[in-house]
C-alpha cells in the first residue's frame, strides 16, 4: 500500500476552556498542526472533522466541519464530518489515511474538537446517553451491571452525586475481571496513580497532580471499585494531524526525518459474544489485524496510548493488545511495567484519566502524543528509544464491549 506519513500534529490544552468555542479550538489545533508540518491551508486536499456532542450541547447538528474550518481558509476541498462516539477522532484519521491511499490527494487533514463543559450539569452528563441503544437503554444497563455480581460491594463506595451511567458499566466490567481473574482494587488504583504521575510532565494535561496508590484508594468514591482519580473527567479540547504521501512530502518540500510512518490503521465494530469470551473482544481482534498489516507484534511496541476512560479500561486493553495474557493486566500494572521506564510504557501523556477526554478529539490527542514520542520530542515524559507506537481508541457500547475500536500503529 501507499506509504503515508504524519507530518504535523497540533493539540490544545485539555480541560475547562470556557472562553474558547469549537471554532477556536479547531483553529488552534489545525494551525499548530500546519505549522508543525510546514504547510498552508491551500495545500490541503481533503479534511475529516471529528465531533460527537456539539449537536447535543449547542444544537449544531450538521455541517460542523465546514463551519469550523471555513474561516481558516479551508474551502473548495472535500470536508467530511465524522461521528463515531469516543472513537470519532481516530476514525477521522483512518478516513484521511484511506483518502490518501485511494489516490484522492497527497495531503489531508484529520481534526477533532469538542466542547463538553456547561453550567448545565445534567446536559453535560446526558451527552453520553446515546452511547448505546436508546430504545433498550434501561434493559442494557441492568444486564451489564449484573456482570459485576459475585463481588461484594463495600458500604459507602457509591457517590451520592450524579455521575455518568457508563461508570456503572465500567465498574461492572471491573468486578467481572476481579471475579474471573482475582484482579484487585489496588491494581486498578496503580493504573490511575501511574497515569496521574505521567501527566505531571505534560503541560497540556487537564490535571497535573500526582497521586500515590493509597491516595487513589482513599479518594472520593464513584462506584466500586472506582474512585474519582480512576475516572476520566469531562473535557474541552482539540487535536489535529496533517498526513501526506511520498508525493505530498516532495510537494511540500519536507524532510522525511520528522515524518512518522503509518504502519496500520484498523477500525472495527464489535460483535455478539459472551462476556467471558475475552479473546473475541473487538479490540483484541482489531489489534491482531493491525499487527499483521504493520508486520510487527506486541513485543515490538515501544510505547502505547490506550483508552482509559477508567483505570479498568487500561487493564482490559493492555490484555487485548497482547502486552500480557488475559487476566495479567492487573499484576502487570502493579509491578510498574507500564510506567515510563518500564517494559512497555502506556499512556505517557497521562491518559484520559488525567490528560482529559474531549471525546471528539481524544483519538487524535493519542496520535499526537505518539508522534511526539517517536520524534524524541516529549521532554521529561520521553520514552527513550521509542521506534514503534500503538494507539487504541474505543467508542460507544454495544453488547458487552465497545461499539467500535480503532488501532493505529506508527513508526519512526
Amino acid at each position: 500500500m501507499e506509504t503515508v506519513y504524519v507530518v504535523g500534529v497540533g493539540v490544545t490544552p485539555f480541560g475547562k476552556l470556557a472562553k474558547l468555542s469549537v471554532k477556536d479550538l479547531t483553529r488552534l489545533s489545525v494551525e499548530a498542526a500546519m505549522k508543525d508540518a510546514g504547510c498552508r491551508a491551500t495545500d490541503l486536499e481533503g479534511a475529516f472533522f471529528a465531533n460527537a456532542v456539539q449537536g447535543h450541547m449547542e444544537g449544531q447538528h450538521i455541517i460542523r466541519g465546514q463551519i469550523a474550518l471555513r474561516e481558516m481558509g479551508i474551502q473548495h476541498i472535500p470536508v467530511v464530518n465524522v461521528e463515531n462516539a469516543c472513537a470519532s477522532a481516530s476514525s477521522a484519521f483512518n478516513l484521511a489515511l484511506n483518502f490518501l491511499r485511494a489516490g484522492a490527494g497527497d495531503v489531508a487533514l484529520a481534526v477533532g474538537a469538542e466542547k463538553m463543559f456547561s453550567d448545565d450539569r445534567q446536559r453535560m452528563l446526558s451527552a453520553f446517553d446515546s452511547g448505546w441503544d436508546i430504545y433498550t437503554a434501561d434493559a442494557i444497563r441492568d444486564r451489564l451491571v449484573r456482570l459485576g455480581e459475585g463481588v461484594e460491594v463495600p458500604p459507602d463506595t457509591t457517590s451520592p452525586r450524579p455521575y455518568s451511567v457508563f461508570m456503572d458499566v465500567y465498574a461492572a466490567f471491573a468486578r467481572l475481571h476481579m471475579r474471573r481473574f482475582g484482579t484487585t482494587q489496588r491494581q486498578f488504583a496503580a493504573v490511575a496513580s501511574k497515569n496521574h504521575g505521567h501527566s505531571v510532565e505534560n503541560p497540556l494535561s487537564q490535571y497535573r497532580k500526582a497521586f500515590s496508590i493509597d491516595e487513589v484508594l482513599s479518594a472520593p468514591p464513584i462506584t466500586y471499585p472506582l474512585t474519582l482519580p480512576m475516572c476520566a473527567p469531562i473535557s474541552d479540547g482539540a487535536a489535529a494531524a496533517v498526513l501526506c504521501t511520498q508525493a505530498g512530502l516532495k510537494r511540500l518540500g519536507l524532510d522525511s526525518g520528522r515524518a512518522i510512518r503509518v504502519l496500520a490503521s484498523v477500525m472495527q465494530t464489535g460483535s455478539d459474544r459472551l462476556p467471558e469470551e475475552f479473546d473475541k473482544h473487538c479490540t483484541h481482534l482489531a489489534a491482531k489485524r493491525a499487527y499483521e498489516l504493520a508486520g510487527v507484534g506486541p513485543a515490538d511496541v515501544s510505547v502505547a496510548e490506550v483508552h482509559d476512560a477508567t483505570a479498568v479500561g487500561e487493564v482490559i486493553q493492555i490484555e487485548n493488545l497482547g502486552f500480557c495474557a488475559f487476566g495479567e493486566g492487573g499484576p502487570m500494572s502493579e509491578r510498574g511495567d507500564t510506567r515510563i521506564g518500564g517494559r512497555i510504557p502506556v499512556n505517557p501523556s497521562g491518559g484520559l484519566e488525567s490528560k482529559g477526554h474531549p471525546i471528539g478529539a481524544t483519538g487524535l490527542g493519542q496520535i499526537a502524543e505518539l508522534v511526539t514520542q517517536l520524534r524524541g520530542e516529549a521532554d521529561r515524559r520521553q520514552v527513550h528509544g521509542a521506534r514503534i507506537a500503538l494507539a487504541e481508541n474505543g467508542g460507544g457500547l454495544h453488547g458487552v464491549e465497545e461499539a467500535v475500536a480503532c488501532i493505529t500503529v506508527l513508526a519512526r
